[in-house]
């Protein structure tokens, strides 16, 4: 178990990271509000926190891992009814749509995916302990946090609620508040909203009670890491600090992790500029999801992500390189001793990887590690150099690495339908077959229609001096 150091937002400093349980880590992460697809900019932050799960798991920790699903809130309310469809009935086909989203991007499901309108009893329990300590108050069936009794309100965010003075009205139009900084824990019943029985009459809780609630019923009062977008910062994250404190007298969270905004072609992504890009809509664009995946763990979470369709093209090329030398790799010679240089190759690749995802989680760094590894193996491939056993070495390093990256395997990208259709193996070997007999008689318009054939099934070849070799593409 390697020690990890993270940029902890609250504190704004990169410090060592110390679990409360010793090899074990409670994770939390803000997930969809399911009355949409989910845009690109939501799937760079879900695949961040993939990421950083797999981060640790490598590093030999365990992870418990829960993010929420927000299927109660004001959009989803106002999307069902205008839709003219009950709650659940709305919501159901965008979480369907989430988890699409996800498989297709290869992002590991986490332990437990809390919905909020399965644990409303748990944030009414919540809200009971805050009235009582006095950091709540009721007005007319809601209930209200105050921020004037919490003393260190806006430590995570750095902003100061005192801006605003007291009892000042601006900008809100709840006047029975006290204060109009002051958020919402419970919201009285309104016609056409769906409710739930409280002790202070039917509605139906606020935003920020619910990822409280539900973190601490599946990690405790009190766990390690709380991840989001830079736009989770404030308020959702300040207000959930300021409630679940005030409610339990602990620490509620020790590392807070934001990932930065996901630009488009330089601009801030905006229906009105059609940029707002779902995975669905790039995918029926012909653009690859393993290259959109390595796009987004590309660039460090903490920076601006520059997503265009030149990147993608980037991250294809970028990956075929590393398709490349596995197919090199797998039909190479062996013989003698294990190369010096292979091994060496594999032991940095194993030093550097963690050292960089130790490292504030440095992907960068991390890619930079295996492609070093790609350019010696290409090399000794190249010198006729490999030893015995030196493939299946290589091949077991790049697996290793995998289970943090996700993208360097192929075939753990080719779907059933592509593996089922298409040319029979035996069939390909027969046309290579044809195509070398049409070469060595110089037919070479048929050698052509071969390989036009073959590239068309999806089949790469590689004329290499021992023959021709084939992969699917």
């Amino acid at each position: 178990m390697r020690e990890i150091r993270f940029y902890n937002t609250l504190g704004r400093k990169v410090e060592p990271f110390t679990p409360r349980e010793p090899g074990s880590v409670g994770l939390y992460t803000c997930g969809p509000t399911v009355y949409d697809h989910a845009h690109i900019g939501n799937l760079r932050t879900f695949v961040f926190e993939d990421f950083l799960r797999r981060s640790l798991l490598y590093l030999g920790y365990r992870v418990n891992h829960v993010m929420n699903l927000t299927d109660v809130d004001d959009k989803t309310i106002q999307r069902s009814n205008d839709a003219g469809v009950e709650l659940d009935d709305y919501t159901a086909p965008y979480i369907e749509s989430f988890f699409e989203d996800l498989d297709t991007l290869h992002v590991e499901r986490a332990e437990h995916y809390p919905r909020a309108t399965e644990h409303v009893p748990e944030m009414i329990e919540m809200i009971e302990h805050l009235l009582e300590r006095g950091y709540a108050y009721e007005r007319d069936g809601s209930v209200y946090f105050r921020i004037a009794a919490d003393d260190d309100y806006g430590r995570l965010s750095g902003i100061d609620p005192s801006g605003g003075q007291r009892g000042e009205r601006v900008a809100s139009d709840e006047y029975e508040k006290e204060d109009a900084r002051d958020f919402g824990l419970w919201k009285a019943a309104k016609e056409g909203e769906p409710s739930w029985d409280s002790p202070w009459g039917a509605g139906r809780p606020g935003w920020h009670i619910e990822c409280s609630a539900m973190s601490m019923k599946y990690l405790g009062e009190s766990f390690d890491i709380h991840c989001g977008g830079v736009d989770n910062m404030f308020p959702h994250h300040e207000n959930e600090i300021a409630q679940s404190e005030s409610a339990t007298g602990e620490e509620f969270v020790h590392t807070w992790l934001h990932s930065e905004h996901l630009m488009v072609d330089g601009e801030k992504m905006s229906k009105s500029l059609g940029n707002q890009y779902t995975l669905k809509e790039l995918m029926a664009r012909g653009l690859d999801p393993r290259a959109v995946r390595y796009v987004f763990i590309s660039s460090h979470y903490r920076q601006k992500l520059n997503f265009t369709f030149d990147s993608v093209d980037a991250a294809v090329s970028a990956l075929e390189r590393v398709d490349q030398m596995r197919f090199r790799l797998e039909s190479a010679p062996e013989s003698g001793e294990p190369s010096p240089e292979i091994a060496a190759a594999i032991e940095r690749l194993g030093k550097d990887f963690a050292a960089a995802l130790a490292s504030d989680l440095n992907a960068s760094g991390a890619m930079s590690a295996v492609f070093a590894l790609v350019r010696e193996v290409n090399k000794t491939i190249e010198r006729d150099a490999l030893g015995d056993g030196d493939r299946n070495r290589v091949i077991a390093v790049l697996a290793d690495a995998n289970r943090v990256l996700g993208v360097l395997d192929p075939a753990d990208w080719q779907s059933s339908e592509e593996s089922s259709s298409g040319l029979a193996d035996n069939e390909i070997d027969q046309l290579l077959v044809e195509r070398q007999e049409a070469r060595k008689n110089r037919d070479f318009a048929a050698a052509d229609r071969i390989r036009d054939q073959l590239q068309a099934e999806g089949v790469v070849i590689e004329d290499t001096p021992q023959g021709p070799r084939w992969r699917r593409g």
